[in-house]
């Protein structure tokens, strides 16, 4: 058995894909590769997903699909993965073969002692023109190199969170959390790193810089334009997220959980809110209101915790001067964080 899955969403990849592969390949045979070619038309991603898959077939496996959107092909992964553990790596993105070679040497011997639920590891922002690279680092917030709960978790930073990039999940805890992303849904990577971590109880981080996360170009769903003519997915990825916190029992949960992906929700309604102001139409503003008003309805003290916390204030400013000093505080929040 394959003590690990990494899957790669792939839609017209050909320009990037090959060194995303090329940096989990060497890893070898204890590692499964799953390139999902997610019904790409526009290039020879199909073919370069079949190619690697002739010349390693003990590693690699090639999964096609009718074009499905990210969160489909990241489903598509899960359904078919054999690996203990599950991983996701953008087509765009790439790991640190070294690291990741690592963490699988840990995985093998966590497995003799029964295993996690969520491993953890590091992840740079590697943005297009950045002379420094910005590393998102945890060693100040887990416990290193021993498995944890939840409550040994220290505070986060305001600029620190788990992401897609960052996360190992083991496989059947993460299909028995009834995970299934929306199709043709950008930014569903916010709900991979969010539904699932009520289930999580044994936790182990390690302080390897893992995962390049590449962002800057002009077409990635991350561009500041490109979020704002994509708002509504958006706004159904928080919606989603929302849904999720209000029908959650904690009752039997850790708080540290709770209070983690309270302050997570926070900053997608920020994320949402920012966007729906720089959009700056009537329709837009509207918008903005509505999602604050369906988080209401669905966890009145959720709102309540939200909407006077530190982000709540600065999203909800009345009127135009307030909605300058909203856009002024993202910028520098932009600026510092390093994010797009």
């Amino acid at each position: 058995m394959k003590i690990l899955t990494v899957a790669i969403p792939c839609y017209n990849s050909e320009e990037y894909m090959e060194k995303c592969i090329n940096s989990i390949l060497p890893v070898g045979e204890a590692v499964e590769i799953l390139i999902v070619d997610d019904g790409s038309t526009k290039d020879r991603t199909g073919q370069i997903a079949d190619s690697y898959a002739a010349r390693y077939p003990s590693i690699v496996r090639a999964v096609h699909q009718e074009n499905g959107g990210h969160g489909e092909a990241v489903n598509a992964g899960l359904r078919s993965a054999t690996g203990l553990y599950y991983k996701v790596v953008d087509s765009d993105d790439w790991v640190n073969t070294k690291g990741l070679s690592k963490i699988v040497r840990a995985m093998q011997e966590l497995e003799k002692e029964g295993g996690v639920d969520l491993l953890l590891a590091n992840f740079v922002y590697d943005k297009v023109g950045a002379k420094h690279k910005r590393l998102m680092r945890f060693k100040n917030v887990f416990p290193q190199d021993r498995v944890f709960g939840w409550d040994e978790m220290h505070k986060m930073h305001q600029t620190q969170y788990i992401l897609m990039h960052n996360i190992f999940y083991r496989t059947q805890m993460l299909r028995d959390s009834g995970l299934e992303l929306p199709k043709h849904t950008f930014y569903v990577d916010n709900i991979f790193a969010f539904q699932p971590l009520p289930h999580v109880k044994r936790l182990y981080y390690m302080d390897v810089n893992l995962y390049h996360y590449f962002i800057g170009r002009e077409d990635q769903s991350v561009n500041e334009k490109v979020m704002i003519g994509r708002i509504d997915q958006q706004i159904l990825v928080n919606k989603i997220m929302i849904d999720v916190i209000a029908a959650e029992d904690f009752s039997d949960k850790s708080e540290a959980v709770k209070k983690y992906m309270l302050n997570y929700l926070s900053k997608i309604m920020t994320v949402t809110s920012i966007m729906l102001i720089l959009s700056g139409t009537e329709e837009a503003l509207q918008k903005k209101e509505d999602i604050w008003e369906y988080l209401k309805e669905k966890d009145a003290d959720v709102y309540r915790s939200l909407r006077n916390n530190l982000f709540g204030i600065f999203m909800n400013l009345p009127g135009r001067a307030g909605r300058k000093v909203s856009v002024g505080a993202y910028k520098a929040a932009q600026k510092f964080v390093g994010f797009n």
